[in-house]
């Protein structure tokens, strides 16, 4: 399955560097939105190791994530190293090479009332570096009603790392380790009015591209019809290595690799490389 990869305009480069998040139109085509449908599906039915299904809470509605799921199923690896996404990720990063961090999936069915709390990403990885970046690929219409995600603008260039926390009533593991360099989010719902907070609809095959960073969060899906589902794929770029600081989520650290060491191998395998001689 080949799709043409779009060429990231300087101007959307620059946004992103500046606000730590933009907007991709159609980033993945009719065919690849089918695929990653029914591999979605499948995940539901027969979820892997990983999941981390919510309790609802109001007690309707049902929120299915998982993560790590390219390592086990053909399409979500398709879409991982395959798609346009890593020569996407390299154009933002504009380097040598990019390797796939992990991918995670997000599904809001109607009526399910949790919101995502407020949070920045990379500190529940355990990697240091600047070339971070999520894609968040939508596979239904996304509103403000259904649960779209927002950022808060800037907010990678904070230079704040925020202690991870639970999201919620889940299986998936206990609390995460306290690190001293961390602070708590702040109350940032209550205080929204301080802060330059955006958002966007997206349709079908369109996706949030955001730092590692960058602040965020959701509502929850409060249409009664649709579905939201999310399917994020990270990536990294040139200076990015492992870290063995205290406070990442255990199911995203190597059993292989030590502090600093890059992260090439089969767990965080380099998905795209510059042509020789350039």
């Amino acid at each position: 399955m080949s799709q043409p990869v779009p060429s990231v305009e300087p101007g959307l480069k620059n946004a992103f560097a500046r606000d730590g998040v933009v907007v991709l139109r159609n980033v993945i085509d009719a065919s690849w939105q089918a695929r990653l449908q029914a591999a979605i599906d499948r995940d539901i039915a027969d979820p892997g190791p990983f999941a981390h299904g919510y309790v609802p809470e109001d007690g309707s509605g049902r929120f299915h994530g998982n993560l790590r799921i390219w390592e086990s199923d053909p399409d979500f690896r398709a879409v991982c190293l395959d798609s346009p996404l890593p020569a996407l990720a390299a154009q933002f990063f504009g380097g040598r090479k990019v390797n796939l961090l992990y991918d995670q999936l997000f599904v809001k069915e109607p009526g399910t009332a949790n919101r995502t709390r407020w949070h920045n990403d990379q500190p529940y990885w355990a990697i240091r570096g600047a070339d971070v970046l999520t894609f968040w690929l939508a596979l239904d219409p996304v509103t403000a009603e259904s649960g779209a995600m927002e950022f808060i603008r800037g907010s990678h260039n904070w230079n704040r790392w925020f202690q991870p926390e639970k999201f919620g009533d889940t299986n998936a593991h206990d609390d995460y380790e306290r690190n001293p360099d961390y602070e708590p989010i702040p109350d940032i719902e209550d205080a929204r009015q301080d802060y330059d907070i955006v958002s966007w609809d997206l349709a079908p095959g369109d996706a949030y591209v955001f730092h590692g960073l960058t602040v965020h969060g959701a509502g929850g899906n409060l249409h009664q019809r649709y579905r939201r589902r999310g399917y994020a794929v990270r990536y990294t770029g040139d200076d990015v290595t492992y870290d063995t600081r205290p406070g990442p989520n255990e199911h995203l650290r190597s059993m292989r690799l030590a502090d600093g060491d890059p992260l090439d191998g089969p767990q965080f395998p380099v998905v795209w490389r510059a042509a020789s001689g350039t």
